[in-house]
């Protein structure tokens, strides 16, 4: 598991808890009670970890807690640790069996073909928002 650790700033019943993850420069998160802030933290940093990997960006390595916690802009902040699973970082394909109706699947190779590409490569590109 990648371990990131979430600098979380207390909120209260008015305010929301507010989330930064040092690590990953742009990636932050909120949430109405801790436990939702530490959630959307979690699916901040896949949705932040994802785009790095469509950019062929380098992902950042998580840090212990301990090399954020002493510095003066994390003062008052508390700290958790958020398991982000490492197989988002695996672009090996797999093959996978799905079931559409033939409809469907006569509309998706014509769009694929009038693209110039196959199905599954049409698919992954449309699903990453290409």
């Amino acid at each position: 598991m990648l371990r990131y650790p979430i600098a979380i700033e207390m909120g209260d019943e008015t305010t929301a808890f507010g989330v930064i993850v040092p690590d990953l420069e742009g990636c932050f998160s909120a949430g109405e009670s801790l436990d939702e802030a530490i959630d959307n933290a979690k699916e901040a940093i896949t949705l932040h970890i994802d785009g790095l990997l469509d950019e062929n960006a380098t992902i950042p390595a998580p840090s212990p807690v301990s090399r954020y916690s002493a510095l003066a802009e994390y003062a008052g902040y508390i700290w958790a640790i958020v398991e982000i699973d490492p197989t988002i970082l695996d672009d090996k394909a797999e093959r996978v069996n799905i079931t559409l109706p033939r409809r469907v699947l006569a509309r998706l190779d014509a769009k694929a073909k009038e693209a110039g590409e196959t199905r599954s490569g049409y698919i992954a590109r449309m699903s990453i928002g290409a």
